[in-house]
């Protein structure tokens, strides 16, 4: 039985070498085919897993309020010159932050923030960096783990102690050669005391250009109060700007330009499931505009739905492209198909000759069929490299990541044999049905 198997597989393979070019031909539409798929679903693997990562970033059911700076706004209408009273508005604050967590149900945490730029100083080095107000439910909401060190404790974060949790990078920069837990660095104008160190957060170019995150492995963290007891607190009336207003009598250029009077600079909330996430957003929006006076000063967004409209959208792209692929497979399928009635045709006389020296029907079928399969086998390892090779080019000139997963390779690789088995029975079982003295007689 072997025997007969490699005997056929022996005439097929030669069949094919002797006419090279038109097998190559042949295997055309298989070879883009299969390309066409590995690389779609490499393109399709590496955003998937681009999208998991920015929403690990952004963190999970999160809606973000940003605020919003009141920009002077001007009536010319009857009385020229005239501007439009201004409307009040306490703008984002802590109260709103309490607010929320306290009477809106399925909201699982809240975490308002507070972001100064300064400059960090330590052993005669000076770096930029940013000093971030949190409180512990920030490193929750946003999936930081700490590498060492401790967190925040109640006393800490009640009396706004000059302690600090810094990222991976001010290590690397500041503390190369030693422990930096119970260390000292300048931020600003106050000296605080490193307590903990978080581990280190890869982010690609991509996310920091689309979601707006910064390098969070340079980023210097102390609680919220400790920012607005020793740094800012943006909510609080000076005796400064009650000079600047009484001097002007309110006609200062100053009050016509965007000034930040928003407590904190960026509030998450955390809801517990994600079909909540419309709903409670639509809440907040409602209670905001009422605890601002009708003033819209605030921003609402979900990078979680965002993120997953677009992975949606990319979902839809790959189904277009996985569709053009099949459409290629099939259409390399009929020129197979195609291909071997014509050889039919070519070589009747070589059909007829070995039914008549004791071949079975048997035997003319297994050796087309193994014909065609060699075709579409050959054509699916050539569209394997190609895809493999496009997939990488791809990442290489468009940047964009792709992953090419064996899932894809052995699937591509079972298509391409089923197409050969399926395509190549028509052309088998027409050669086996040519009667050997008609074909002898054959011209």
């Amino acid at each position: 039985m072997l025997t007969k198997y490699l005997v056929n597989f022996g005439i097929a393979f030669e069949a094919i070498q002797a006419n090279k070019l038109r097998s190559t031909l042949t295997a055309l539409g298989i070879i883009f085919g299969v390309a066409a798929v590995i690389a779609m679903l490499a393109v399709g693997n590496g955003a998937q897993q681009e999208i998991m990562e920015q929403i690990k970033l952004v963190g999970v059911n999160n809606i973000v309020i940003t605020p919003i700076l009141e920009q002077s706004e001007e009536k010319l209408e009857e009385n020229e010159g005239k501007k439009e009273k201004k409307q009040f508005s306490p703008g984002l604050n802590l109260l709103d932050a309490r607010s929320i967590q306290s009477h809106i149900p399925r909201i699982a945490k809240v975490s308002p923030e507070i972001m100064l730029e300064t400059s960090i100083i330590k052993n005669g080095i000076r770096r930029s960096a940013k000093l971030v107000g949190v409180e512990p439910q920030y490193f929750e909401i946003a999936n930081f783990e700490l590498h060492k060190g401790k967190m925040f404790n109640e006393h800490q974060l009640s009396y706004g102690e000059q302690v600090c949790i810094i990222g991976k990078g001010i290590q690397t920069k500041f503390f190369t050669k030693e422990d930096p837990i119970g260390k000292y660095i300048k931020c600003g104008k106050h000296w605080m005391k490193i307590i903990g160190v978080l581990e280190e957060r890869l982010i690609s170019e991509n996310s920091v250009s689309k979601l707006g995150i910064r390098d969070y492995n340079m980023d210097v963290y102390v609680p919220l109060k400790t920012v607005l007891m020793r740094y800012v607190n943006r909510s609080l009336v000076t005796e400064h700007m009650i000079t600047l207003a009484s001097r002007s009598g309110g006609n200062n250029e100053e009050d016509d330009k965007a000034k930040n009077y928003h407590q904190i600079d960026r509030m998450v909330v955390q809801v517990d499931q994600t079909e909540f996430l419309t709903p409670a957003s639509e809440i907040v929006s409602r209670m905001l505009q009422r605890r601002h006076y009708g003033m819209i000063d605030y921003e609402i967004s979900i990078p979680e739905l965002l993120l997953k409209q677009q992975q949606r959208t990319k979902d839809i792209f790959n189904i277009v492209l996985g569709s053009i692929a099949g459409i290629s497979l099939l259409v390399g399928g009929i020129g197979i198909m195609n291909i071997m009635l014509a050889s039919v045709l070519e070589r009747i006389k070589e059909i007829g000759l070995r039914l008549s020296i004791g071949a079975k029907k048997q035997d003319i079928i297994l050796q087309f069929l193994m014909e065609s399969t060699l075709i579409s086998l050959s054509g699916g390892i050539i569209g394997i490299i190609a895809g493999v090779g496009l997939a990488m080019l791809i990442s290489q000139v468009a940047d964009i990541p792709t992953i090419i997963s064996p899932l894809s390779i052995i699937i591509s690789f079972g298509v391409s044999t089923f197409v050969g088995l399926v395509f190549g029975i028509a052309p088998a079982r027409r050669a086996a049905s040519q009667s050997p003295i008609t074909s002898l007689r054959y011209e």
